[in-house]
Formats: C-alpha cells, sequence, structure tokens
C-alpha cells in the first residue's frame, strides 16, 4: 500500500471544496442575483479546464 499523498488529489480536494463554497455563496443570493453568480462560476470553471487542457500537453 502507498502511503504517499498524490499531490493532484490534494489539488482536486481544495478544488472541489472552493467550488462548493462559491455554490454555496451563489445559492444565498437573491433569487434575481443567482443567474448572474452561476454565469461567473460557469466562466470560472472553463477557464481553469481550459488552463489544465493548456499545461497538460
Amino acid at each position: 500500500m502507498n502511503t504517499q499523498h498524490d499531490p493532484g488529489a490534494l489539488g482536486h480536494a481544495e478544488a472541489v471544496e472552493r467550488c462548493a463554497e462559491q455554490l454555496t455563496a451563489v445559492e444565498a443570493l437573491p433569487l434575481a442575483e443567482r443567474a448572474p453568480g452561476f454565469e461567473r462560476m460557469y466562466t470560472e470553471l472553463v477557464s481553469e479546464l481550459e488552463r489544465s487542457d493548456v499545461s497538460a500537453e
């Protein structure tokens, strides 16, 4: 059994936690402000995915 920590797993766990925190914050907004909040989250996630695709090449 490998007892070393995978640094990618820690980064993934942190990303999931950050996303959950952002989602909670957006859901706490008044209904009229949620759509722009979700749109910002979407834009940030797409940008992050595109950056990770470029760095993986």
